[in-house]
């Protein structure tokens, strides 16, 4: 052990290394405070005694310079004093003093003070070893749970995001994934806890959301499937508050379903139009299957719009007066926010001027914010990967027809599973996001106008948009009759082959161009999914009495 005495009379200074001398350890003199000091930082000995009063700066003033300059290392401080009195004492072991020794010097318990202290540093030693083999883990673990919680299109340039942990792992997360026919599913999650327990639940939730979004499924049948996993695999008390969001970029239009997060926005940046997105029900993994309820709030998009969601440590950050952050700084922001400004850098730095400096981070804090974009630069993209023509195994020359009945309509979204359908078909799979969007358009023109009457130009404005979705909630549960069938027939041909698609409803059928204008052209929101699949399909037509709709997908090998 390599220990240092710091004080000013010599007599005692040379008893007491005289003394420690003998029982085997090494010893640096100093005649003051500051000289101690300076021998800390350039030696670093094992334990200090410092006596309480010398010249230039006393033992005290020695002891809290030495705790600043040692930071979180273990450094024992025993003060040599012959002071009695109780306050003078405690003043000592306030400044990081740890014990004390009496004058005179009694041998036995200066070996016992030193063997103890040896112990300690012995001990702490240990503890910071293994706490450093620990992080070093977390943090490869850390690295592996990211690739498989945080994968996906976090790195959209219409996302932008913060996830500040109070611990290497975390109960917050933050997921996207993209729809085969564009749309953007967003989802901020966090679990309650803190730390890798809590950070265990994101990954049944990652798998199930990237799985299905990925397949088309929509955000209510990804958050039911969700919730029924998190409910069989979380024990009592563990859940996960959460906003999802899918984004219609074709159609302008947000669903949102919100569960026990604070209240997220929608921000408009050129006209500074804030709307607050409410929570109304319970998180996910704490109702059954047949009690959790799917009423999400639809929102019709203006280019402008942003959504802004964040976790509850954030608003809870506390102050230097030990208040909150709050939900009213957070909206207070928005409201002083120059157009065309980052609000997302506005509020990370209030926060950081809000909280203090000094105190550890008292949770999790996570922010996200999604723009609205145009339709073509975020769907309809092709894979990369891509099956090579000689792979000739699968599907080729074949038909195939399903229907689906009142109990099926109402509960099911068969967009998906037909979409996995078509793509075992060697050499279809690059066309994927084509196929998807192609069924999705017609299934939803044979539900809503064929089975459950919809008028399309409810959606001419803001109020008809969310009425429209309303009656469409509305007349689908109450369905009591009616059916959908999809007739399918695939032929090969040297360069790919010819897909046929005919969806017929059992609805009073319709003709005419499904909310286009006089002229022709599309005035309105509305519209939009019969010209894109004009534009996808080398043919097109309409089938009396309106109730059919028959397509030709024409395709090529790549």
């Amino acid at each position: 052990m390599r220990l240092l005495i710091a004080e000013d009379n010599p007599s005692d200074r040379l008893i007491l290394a005289n003394l420690i001398k003998r029982l085997g350890h090494e010893v640096t003199l100093a005649v003051d405070g500051e000289e101690a000091v300076r021998l800390y930082e350039e030696q670093r000995p094992d334990i200090l005694l410092l006596d309480v009063m010398m010249p230039n700066l006393n033992g005290i003033e020695a002891a809290r310079q030495i705790r600043r300059i040692a930071g979180e290392d273990l450094v024992p401080i025993i003060f040599l004093t012959s002071l009695n009195e109780a306050s003078d004492l405690a003043e000592c072991l306030e400044a990081g003093g740890d014990d004390f020794l009496s004058k005179p010097y009694n041998p036995v318990v200066i070996k016992a003070k030193i063997h103890a202290f040896s112990r300690m540093r012995r001990l702490h030693t240990e503890i910071q070893r293994q706490r450093e083999h620990l992080v070093q883990e977390q943090i490869a673990a850390k690295s592996i749970f990211d690739k498989i919680a945080h994968y996906g299109v976090l790195n959209s340039p219409n996302i932008r995001y913060l996830i500040s942990p109070k611990a290497i792992f975390n109960g917050d997360v933050v997921l996207a994934a993209r729809q085969p026919n564009g749309d953007l599913l967003v989802l901020l999650g966090d679990f309650t806890g803190h730390g890798l327990p809590a950070a265990i639940g994101a990954l049944p939730l990652a798998e199930v959301f990237h799985g299905m979004v990925s397949k088309g499924f929509a955000l209510e049948d990804v958050l039911r499937e969700v919730n029924g996993k998190l409910k069989s695999i979380l024990p009592i008390g563990v859940f996960c508050c959460a906003t999802a969001v899918q984004l219609s970029f074709r159609n302008r239009s947000i669903e949102v379903w919100a569960g026990g997060l604070p209240e997220g926005v929608i921000f408009n940046e050129r006209t500074g139009l804030l709307k607050q997105i409410a929570s109304k029900h319970l998180p996910l993994g704490i109702l059954g299957a047949s009690q959790f309820r799917y009423e999400p709030n639809i929102y019709e998009m203006d280019p402008d719009d942003v959504i802004y969601l964040w976790s509850d440590g954030l608003i809870e950050t506390q102050g230097r007066d030990g208040d909150m952050f709050g939900l009213d700084r957070l909206i207070e922001i928005f409201k002083e926010a120059e157009p065309e400004g980052s609000v997302f850098d506005r509020i990370l730095k209030g926060v950081r001027e809000f909280e203090v400096e000094s105190e550890e981070q008292n949770d999790d804090h996570t922010l996200i914010e999604v723009r609205m974009q145009e339709a073509p630069t975020l769907s309809l993209e092709q894979p990369l990967s891509i099956k090579p023509r000689m792979v000739h195994r699968g599907l080729a020359d074949w038909s195939f027809n399903c229907e689906f009945g009142t109990d099926s309509l109402r509960l099911f979204d068969p967009v998906p599973l037909l979409t996995h359908f078509l793509i075992q078909v060697p050499g279809l799979k690059p066309y994927t996001n084509t196929l998807n969007t192609i069924l999705a358009e017609l299934y939803s023109n044979a539900l809503e106008h064929g089975i459950l009457g919809l008028d399309s130009a409810l959606k001419s404005n803001a109020d008809g948009f969310a009425t429209y979705y309303a009656l469409r909630h509305d007349r689908l549960n109450e369905l009591e009759a009616g059916s959908i069938r999809f007739d399918m027939n695939h032929a090969p041909n040297e360069k790919g082959g010819v897909l046929i698609l005919e969806v017929r409803d059992t609805g009073p059928g319709f003709m005419g161009g499904h909310g286009a204008s006089a002229d022709g052209g599309i005035t309105h929101y509305y519209g939009r999914g019969i010209r894109l699949i004009e534009s996808l399909c080398r043919k097109m037509e309409f089938l009396e009495p309106g109730n059919c709709v028959r397509v030709e997908f024409e395709w090529n090998w790549l």
